[in-house]
């Protein structure tokens, strides 16, 4: 079951999780969403769409943008639409 952490907290867990470009996508069901706050941040991937970000938020202590996950992906991408992806010191374990 892969899990992901940051400052001892878990933020999602997970055995339905989606790997795209080495990165594991949490099904929305198996987050944590009281860690997360919505961030005016977004990106785009040429193939996946238009990324919008979250902060994660534990005991007062900020992750900026470390949670993303694309609400209306493109056709190749359909399969991580709203699932949840971490990265900047967010811990995941497969």
């Amino acid at each position: 079951m892969a899990k992901a952490t940051w400052k001892g907290a878990v933020l999602a867990e997970s055995d339905r999780c989606v790997t795209v470009e080495g990165n594991l996508y949490f099904p929305p069901e198996s987050v944590h969403f009281d860690y997360l706050k919505p961030s005016q941040t977004h990106t785009i991937c040429p193939w996946k769409g238009t990324a919008s970000y979250h902060d994660v938020v534990v005991n007062g202590e900020r992750n900026p943008d470390a949670a993303w996950y694309y609400a209306e992906p493109k056709p190749a991408a359909a399969e991580i639409k709203d699932r949840i992806a971490f990265w900047k010191g967010v811990r995941i374990e497969p």
